[in-house]
């Protein structure tokens, strides 16, 4: 079962042995990059398979302040990152699905949650796509390694 906690000093040493795939790290973030950003609008999250950690992401409660596409009432998800080892199990589907519920829950005073997921990053398109997010339509075209799908969940 997948579940979805706040991070704390505790988890730290099991994120660091998160894995991320050198041709995937131009999309999201090594564990280091994840835990050394911190900020007061970002909140740092795991996610757990029964107990044990396969994965991260943030909640940028500033995202609307950067992303015109996103209104001011909007979360931004960034660098969710699921383990390599535990790739295509079906794991970040589950991920994103828990995660819509538990900011349903946990961020009740906002709208929606907005993403970009880079174009040529098929397989995450996907899987947000599986897990509940729609593609709006548009796309941005600001990132750093391309154009990038905008979704909504």
């Amino acid at each position: 079962m997948i579940k979805i906690d706040k991070l704390s000093k505790l988890h730290v040493p099991a994120v660091l042995q998160i894995a991320v795939a050198e041709q995937q790290i131009k999309f999201a973030e090594t564990a280091e990059a994840f835990l050394a950003n911190i900020d007061n609008t970002t909140h740092l999250h795991i996610i757990k398979s029964d107990d044990e950690i396969i994965g991260f992401f943030k909640i940028d409660l500033a995202y609307a302040s950067i992303y015109s596409f996103c209104p001011d009432n909007g979360l931004g998800l960034r660098s969710f990152v699921i383990d390599t080892k535990q790739q295509g199990k079906g794991f970040g589907t589950a991920a994103v699905k828990a995660l819509l519920v538990y900011l349903r829950e946990n961020y009740p005073c906002y709208s929606a949650v907005y993403l970009t997921v880079n174009c040529q990053n098929i397989a995450a398109h996907m899987c947000y796509l599986k897990g509940g997010f729609t593609d709006t339509g548009e796309k941005y075209l600001g990132g750093i390694a391309g154009p990038q799908y905008i979704m909504k969940g």
